[in-house]
């Protein structure tokens, strides 16, 4: 079935820089109506940025909406109008990293929440990484840092990263490298 079949019928009633906020409904193919709300948000990029020695560089940030500090891999969204996902991921990691790379690969690209939101990643492996620093955004404050593989896994087992995106990056960009051998 495609969106049209559902009668949506839909008002924006809340608008940042980054999401817009809609409340509507729409019709079941049984004539049921559901009353729901969605978040409206533009597409976003990570990256799992890996040094010359096989770390993965992580990064340390405040984040508001759970009032804690949190350890993530780098992301952000892509609002430089008309800018690609890959484009995206390299200012990203420049910015909040301090680092370029050389190799590429997309590992994976999907919904984060579609209970709700819109949202759309594009998850990145960053490899062959060398310093080429871009200012950071106004709105944050940001400590990278390198940690071996095996000490990240340990921080998604022991609760020390409890962010998502971030560990489903470090376990994508771990099974990709244990496919694709440099």
């Amino acid at each position: 079935m495609s969106s049209s079949d559902y009668d949506i019928r839909e008002k924006q009633v809340y608008q940042c820089r980054i999401f817009s906020v809609y409340e509507g409904e729409y019709r079941l193919p049984d004539g049921r109506v559901n009353r729901q709300s969605r978040v409206d948000h533009k597409p976003c990029v990570t990256v799992v940025p890996i040094d010359s020695k096989g770390d993965l560089v992580l990064i340390r940030q405040y984040r508001y909406a759970v009032n804690r500090d949190l350890v993530e891999i780098p992301a952000g969204s892509m609002d430089h109008g008309g800018e690609s996902p890959e484009a995206c991921a390299r200012r990203e990691l420049a910015e909040e990293t301090g680092y370029g790379a050389t190799n590429w690969a997309q590992l994976y690209e999907g919904y984060l929440l579609p209970g709700y939101c819109n949202e759309y990643m594009y998850f990145f492996l960053a490899t062959g990484l060398y310093r080429a620093p871009l200012p950071p955004d106004e709105d944050e404050q940001i400590e990278a840092f390198s940690v071996s593989p095996e000490k990240a896994a340990e921080m998604i087992r022991s609760g020390e990263i409890i962010d998502s995106k971030t560990a489903l990056g470090i376990y994508m960009a771990r099974e990709y490298l244990r496919n694709h051998p440099a």
